[in-house]
């Protein structure tokens, strides 16, 4: 059986996701087989698998950074937030049901422990180490007889666990020896050492705060982590989108709509790295009608948030957006939003059994119980590139299109996805991950530059040569500043 440590935090947005792909990186790099894992994750950025299953994007990162394919148990249960109080329950891949938080609790939790256990043991039988994330915090009192994401999944591998705090949102002291205290001695004891994590500043000013914080918690601080400015990889949690606001105007301004209800936003990042192209996220009506490309992305309730559109003035905003031939992209539930009328029913996402949309692709979505999640080859169809892409559909919904259809799906069933509007300025599909791909987002952007006037460029950034890089970096930022040797030994691996 392979070896297993873990990293659990004193809040979410701590960097507990970005450490355990550094962790995964490094030890891959010291010549062990490594997989990621995370019992339960809430999230509403998810990634397809090669198998067609559902996971968390942030496994799906993770995976990367091993050098390995994610598989769906990594992330045996994936918790999709359907509104404030419900979420899409997707278990080893596939959505179970629409549960609230009270119904998952009483009814169903008992039942995910068992699978829990089977996805990591199956893992701990394939890889020399397995490196395990928690969730939030571990001592929510409230909730920790029924947690099965932190300190029980760290009991299940009886895993040595790194307790990590976010230094740079302040409380640092209170945050780790409040978590490390409020633990019951048995789940103290599995505590091996403190990480402080985004410190900012001279780090040789707190030096005595590492001797305070270990004489507070007895345990050893291992790592007191730098913070790591412009690190392009995937955050899972959209209150990063905070970060993207930029004002400098560039040759290519890109915005993409901040839907409450947001998914899959990670698709845009690749946009971002390109020369001369500013992207954020905006609710403003003046900056939509400001961008040259106005995205409208991936929603878990495509109904809700075409009402937050219309209430926010958004809607009329993309409709004047429209007639002044600027150019707009849906993607998913965005494209869903494109269309004239939203149909749901059997009440999949919502109440409402009929929608009007906003009216600027020719296209019907009905909302059906059954989800389509897939690995997909295209052909593309729109007029700035006639090439092939590749990426992943997660959808519940299916659109009848009578207009030009945007991509010719490649696959046993030859069939079209998305639509494009007549003047070529409006197009939709469901395909994540299209602007991945390289060849595709330069034929875009050089589209945009030339229609305003500016030369073509050559070629961009290669995406996956970027993120591997990125990766590289965050694994040597790490180990420059984290008792790597000590972890080893801790785990067993040394």
């Amino acid at each position: 059986m392979g070896k297993a440590i873990m990293v659990q935090g004193t809040a979410s947005h701590v960097g507990k996701s970005i450490l355990t792909a550094a962790l995964c990186r490094i030890l891959r790099q010291e010549g062990f087989s490594v997989a990621p894992f995370k019992s339960q994750n809430m999230a509403l950025n998810s990634y397809v698998t090669p198998d067609g299953l559902e996971i968390g994007r942030a496994q799906a990162l993770q995976a990367e950074a091993c050098g390995i394919e994610p598989e769906v148990a990594m992330n045996p249960i994936l918790l999709k937030p359907t509104g404030e109080l419900s979420a899409q329950v997707v278990v080893m891949g596939k959505p179970l049901a629409n549960m609230t938080a009270r119904e998952y609790r009483d009814n169903y939790l008992d039942n995910a422990i068992p699978i829990v256990k089977q996805a990591l043991d199956e893992l701990l039988g394939r890889y020399d180490v397995v490196v395990m994330e928690g969730a939030g915090s571990p001592v929510e009192l409230n909730l920790k007889d029924r947690d099965i994401v932190n300190m029980a999944a760290a009991k299940l591998a009886q895993a040595p666990v790194l307790m990590v705090g976010d230094i740079d949102r302040g409380g640092i002291f209170a945050s780790l020896y409040g978590t490390v205290s409020l633990l019951p001695p048995d789940e103290r004891d599995l505590v091996v050492g403190l990480i402080v994590n985004k410190f900012r500043g001279d780090l040789s000013l707190f030096t005595d705060g590492i001797k305070m914080l270990e004489d507070l918690t007895h345990k050893p601080v291992l790592g007191v982590i730098p913070y790591l400015f412009n690190l392009d990889l995937d955050e899972e949690d959209s209150v990063s989108l905070d970060n993207w606001h930029q004002t400098t105007p560039a040759d290519i301004n890109i915005a993409v709509l901040k839907l409450p209800r947001i998914s899959n936003f990670t698709d845009f990042a690749p946009l971002a790295c390109e020369a001369g192209v500013r992207l954020f996220y905006t609710t403003s009506f003046d900056e939509v009608l400001a961008a040259d490309v106005v995205i409208i992305p991936g929603t878990k309730n495509t109904v809700a948030d075409l009402v937050f559109l219309r209430e926010t003035g958004l809607a009329d905003a993309l409709l004047i957006a429209a007639r002044q031939g600027r150019k707009i992209i849906g993607i998913c539930g965005g494209y869903q939003l494109l269309g004239h009328d939203i149909l749901d029913p059997l009440g999949v996402e919502t109440d409402m059994k009929a929608a009007v949309g906003l009216g600027l692709l020719p296209i019907t979505t009905t909302f059906r119980p059954t989800k389509t999640t897939v690995r997909c080859q295209a052909i593309s169809k729109l007029p700035f590139y006639s090439g092939s892409i590749s990426g992943y559909e997660i959808h519940m919904g299916n659109s009848v299109v009578t207009g030009a259809s945007a991509f010719e799906i490649e696959d046993d069933s030859t069939h079209l996805d998305g639509c494009i509007n007549e003047a070529g300025t409006i197009w939709g599909t469901y395909i994540h991950g299209v602007f991945d791909n390289d060849e595709f987002r330069w034929a875009l952007i050089n589209s945009v530059r030339e229609a305003k006037g500016f030369c073509p460029l050559p070629e961009g950034v290669r995406y996956r040569d970027h993120r591997e890089a990125e990766l590289d970096r965050l694994a040597s930022h790490v180990r420059k500043h984290l008792d790597i040797d000590k972890i080893m030994q801790l785990t067993g691996l040394r």
